[in-house]
């Protein structure tokens, strides 16, 4: 019978998180005890960012193919033409289920549901109380008791969000036909910011001297570890240990936001953090537990989220798909020890922007180095990772040969990843009136910027790239958000146009639309009230969400 499997996958966790790893301030006794029981991937390095790690795992191939390259502003969505593990898993009988964070595309077709997952209880945007998320503007998409997304619906919780997201996974693992093989896929939120937890997990952290912020952090962790222990749990009480395939990972290393006093929290000899290229951003925890199958043991092959799509194709029988260049490797033989790790070179980049842009935070990592350039106009570093995984030595000045060879690797990767979507990297479309989402919700967490803005900034103002199903009337919901009251407001989509005045935070209209791609947005322009302290009004707002839903012909 082909083998289960149960993907976890946190948020912000990195390699000195866990006591296995050496953290003096905690406890993690069943990730401990998994570890033992795993091949411990010890030079796993995942994406910089939350979405592009995911978008490699789901697809198998390097995020500036998928679209999906940056964490919001409508670049954290999947184009509508990648396949999915969950699809390719279905295509040989695979039930498949999603808990938790996707972090790939909150609109149709890119919602799990959309993306072969059969059943799904999720959260919208990068997090928990952030764009996206129904409840954003009335305070119900918190860490505890937030409102949810049962596959297309809106759904009410209890609880706090990793327990809730675990006992839907257990729930669901314990309906399941146990003859037939199933995925799924757990994505915690957690120990991602804001970092709020009960001050039970709390007073499981050791030394009290520590910044409360990263006692909150540790009680997060502390939470996930307690919650592994229930998922491994209940494959034990339904006899699902020896044919279910554990993988336990993140998705890059400590935030910005967990800094205190420009100090990072425990994480080993590792220099960095997420968005960088360096160990602490990029190398997280990656155990992979299979009894009888893997031996317990470290494996310090390179390996990336690439390689889990063609690794599980080995193992459950699913065809890769034949339009698709997949980038990854099969690490089952590493992994076993019948291979010897390969000379492999991988390449990785991320920044803020629409489009890649060469040698900007750009990194070619092999088995022994790694090349790395943090911004365009930055000198070459270059580190023995091998003997140096701490990166304090840069050879880049004595081992120029190697330099070039790795940077000459990069170019010809960047050429290849940019000449697949020859469109300039346009970016994926969200679907208006489609019979499978009949409402959608237009967020800031999927606006394109105004201008030649990178990031949110003073300004939130954007628009949205939309594809209209459907001609026909449809309603026009908006909540305003932070938007100010009883301003002059330009609602547009295409060539319709309307003049609002709005004096309420929700107000609804319509509009006739017509098929085909088109552009929304709603903006109020000239003097408006900056609602944020300390920042210079940028004279034009985008509201907070509109909820856009056909009504007729």
């Amino acid at each position: 019978m082909k083998p289960n499997i149960l993907f976890v996958i946190c948020d912000d966790l990195t390699w000195g998180d866990l006591s296995l790893h050496g953290n003096p301030h905690l406890d993690t006794p069943h990730l401990d005890k998994m570890g033992h029981e795993s091949t411990r991937m010890t030079r796993y390095c995942t994406g910089p960012l939350c979405t592009p790690a995911r978008a490699a795992i789901m697809t198998g191939r390097h995020p500036q193919r998928t679209g999906a390259i940056d964490t919001y502003v409508g670049r954290a969505m999947m184009h509508h033409d990648e396949v999915t593990l969950a699809q390719m898993l279905k295509s040989v009988g695979y039930d498949t289920g999603m808990f938790g964070k996707w972090h790939l595309g909150d609109c149709n077709p890119m919602r799990p549901c959309d993306k072969g997952f059969d059943d799904t209880l999720w959260h919208a945007s990068g997090g928990l109380g952030q764009h996206g998320n129904p409840g954003m503007f009335d305070k119900r998409s918190g860490y505890f008791d937030p409102l949810l997304l049962r596959n297309g619906d809106t759904v009410e919780s209890k609880g706090y969000c990793t327990d809730i997201f675990t006992d839907a996974a257990t729930d669901w693992i314990a309906k399941r036909q146990h003859n037939q093989p199933w995925f799924a896929y757990v994505g915690y939120n957690a120990p991602h910011a804001p970092h709020i937890i009960g001050d039970e997990w709390v007073q499981r952290v050791k030394g009290k001297d520590l910044p409360e912020k990263w006692q909150k952090i540790y009680g997060m962790v502390a939470n996930i570890d307690h919650n592994v222990g229930k998922l491994l749990d209940t494959l034990d009480r339904y006899k699902l240990r020896d044919n279910t395939i554990v993988v336990f990972t993140s998705d890059h290393g400590q935030c910005q936001s967990s800094v205190v006093d420009g100090r990072l929290r425990y994480n080993g000899n590792l220099r960095g953090m997420k968005s960088t290229m360096y160990e602490g951003g990029i190398r997280v925890p990656c155990l992979v537990r299979w009894p009888g199958q893997l031996p317990a043991s470290d494996c310090d092959a390179l390996a990336n989220p690439i390689d889990w799509v063609p690794t599980f194709s080995s193992v459950c029988g699913f065809v890769l798909p034949g339009n698709k260049k997949i980038d990854g490797s099969n690490m089952l033989p590493v992994m076993r020890k019948k291979s010897p790790p390969t000379d492999r070179a991988v390449c990785m980049q991320w920044h803020r922007g629409d489009e890649p842009k060469r040698f900007k935070n750009a990194t070619t990592i092999t088995q022994q180095y790694k090349w790395y350039r943090p911004d365009s106009t930055a000198p070459d570093e270059l580190y023995d990772i091998h003997n140096d995984p701490g990166e304090e030595h840069n050879l880049a000045p004595r081992k120029p040969d190697v330099v070039a060879a790795l940077i000459a690797h990069y170019e010809k990767w960047f050429d290849e990843v940019a000449a697949e979507r020859p469109d300039n990297y346009a970016p994926p479309r969200i679907v208006l009136g489609h019979p499978a989402s009949p409402t959608v919700l237009l967020s800031l967490q999927d606006a394109r910027l105004l201008g030649t803005q990178e990031s949110w900034g003073t300004t939130y103002a954007g628009y949205w790239l939309v594809d209209v199903h459907a001609p026909g009337r449809y309603r026009f919901d908006i909540h305003l958000g932070n938007g100010p009251l009883n301003r002059e407001w330009v609602l547009r989509c295409g060539s319709v146009e309307k003049i609002l005045t709005i004096p309420t935070t929700c107000y609804t209209t319509e509009l006739t639309l017509d098929a085909g791609p088109q552009t929304v947005s709603c903006l109020a322009f000239g003097p408006v009230e900056d609602l944020r302290p300390n920042q210079t009004d940028p004279g034009v707002r985008t509201v907070g969400q509109i909820e856009v839903t056909r009504i007729g012909t």
